[in-house]
């Protein structure tokens, strides 16, 4: 039962629904005493998981208990704020009779980040650069256990579902086939003119601004939120790696407000962020100061807690991260377990105020889930949407393919997940992405 599970999963190619994707079939590939659901929906303006919870609380059952029998886990947990009251509804009756049993967390960022969610369902600290499965936990979040579902009765993945908010005339969370341009979904939001506006894909938090429309949606893409290009959030996304280092050795006060509200560091990690700002001073210092940054997972926080309201470690830590890796430089074990901090409940950020800080107050509304039929035109499905290798592709310019069909394949012994044709039609090109060209006219309702 175990090895057809993961061979489903494998085939469909299941990744991680949002972050950097890692494939589903390793992560279940596994012993494990605990399936957690990370229905914490961490970032923002964000409506995916909540509302799939609501919509499709069965189907998530079954893709937790799929996860169950794979690693022969005796208990799930599905991690959700109170304030999502539909989800909770349709989840106790889904539940029910199962050894499934829902887990109420306050309205905090970062209430989805991996260590933060494990640490408040069972009380156990992921020991720091480690995994879920070092204190006998698998994770992973509401789309992806749906995914699951769908892969054990053949349905591999060829859609995501993504929020689409911020300056749009309506703000709606859809369903639409992987490789759709960026552009093209916008517009099922009503926002056709760009002029004046820029696009963050994620959430305000982590997201990234992205400028190239023609861009693909991939099986990752969890958001879209389209901003006025002169909005504060956007301008400091926009600052020059030397402009920020500028700023840290010029105007960080060492208030220690960034390290105090550390996700990691309230769990006990060895991460500072104020030394390291200190230590952008003294650059061939203390490598070991520097070498906490390979610890953060630049949720933000940081940047909210900052007094000078300028600063950005988070940047600071992703700049070090990058070279560290470059030259091979992994984090060094903790020599003692790590113990959560006292003030941590004390310390949390809060949504509301995080959405009012960011200025994104009047974004903070409704996006519901609508089904559109859309079909684009063309599709630009990504050869890698996820972490490892990039799948090989096993059709040729010309072929005609159909909607689920196996375009893209795992390479032989490498970490990677299958790739499938998300529309019917013609393959028009092979370079880092297939491009499928829809059957007819395309580009309308189903």
């Amino acid at each position: 039962m175990h090895e057809e599970i993961v061979r489903q999963i494998k085939d469909a190619g299941v990744v991680g629904a949002g972050g950097a994707g890692f494939p589903t079939h390793i992560k279940v590939n596994a012993s494990a005493d605990h399936v957690i659901v990370n229905g914490a929906e961490c970032e923002p303006l964000l409506r995916v998981d909540q509302q799939l919870m609501a919509a499709m609380a069965d189907r998530l059952v079954k893709g937790i208990e799929a996860a169950m029998k794979a690693t022969g886990a005796h208990l799930g947990t599905i991690a959700l704020k109170g304030k999502y009251h539909d989800a909770i509804e349709a989840l106790e009756k889904a539940i029910a009779g199962k050894p499934i049993k829902l887990f109420i967390l306050g309205d905090f960022y970062p209430a989805g980040d991996e260590h933060v969610t494990v640490y408040e369902v069972v009380g156990k600290i992921i020991p720091e650069g480690g995994i879920p499965l070092k204190v006998g936990c698998v994770v992973n979040n509401v789309e992806t256990l749906i995914n699951v579902a769908d892969a054990l009765e053949g349905c591999p993945v060829t859609d995501t579902y993504l929020t689409i908010t911020g300056e749009v005339p309506k703000p709606i969370t859809v369903k639409l086939p992987i490789g759709t341009p960026i552009a093209e979904a916008l517009a099922l939001a009503g926002q056709t003119n760009m002029g004046g506006k820029l696009l963050v894909e994620g959430g305000p938090m982590m997201g990234k601004v992205v400028e190239d429309f023609s861009q693909p949606i991939t099986k990752t893409t969890k958001g879209l939120i389209v901003l006025a290009e002169d909005h504060p959030m956007i301008q400091k996304r926009n600052m020059s790696m030397a402009h920020i280092i500028k700023q840290a050795k010029a105007a960080c006060i060492q208030c220690m407000r960034c390290t105090d509200m550390c996700p990691r560091h309230m769990l006990g990690h060895r991460l500072s962020p104020h030394r390291i700002m200190r230590g952008l001073n003294y650059f061939e210092g203390d490598q070991d100061v520097m070498k906490m940054a390979l610890s953060c997972t630049e949720c933000g926080a940081c940047e909210y807690a900052c007094n000078m309201m300028l600063l950005s470690p988070r940047r600071v830590n992703g700049l070090l991260k990058q070279e560290f890796g470059k030259k091979g430089i992994k984090p060094t074990p903790p020599s003692k377990p790590e113990a959560a901090v006292p003030s941590r409940e004390f310390m949390k950020i809060p949504v509301k105020r995080l959405v009012s800080s960011l200025g994104l107050a009047t974004y903070n509304v409704a996006a519901p889930l609508v089904e559109t039929g859309f079909t684009p035109k063309k599709v630009f499905i990504p050869l890698r949407q996820h972490i490892g290798a990039p799948a090989q592709p096993i059709v040729k310019v010309g072929q005609r393919v159909e909607r689920g069909s196996l375009i893209g394949a795992i390479p032989e012994g490498a970490m990677g997940a299958n790739v499938h044709a998300s529309i019917s039609g013609i393959v028009r090109e092979i370079s880092q992405n297939i491009v499928i060209e829809a059957d007819g006219d395309g580009g309308g309702k189903q």
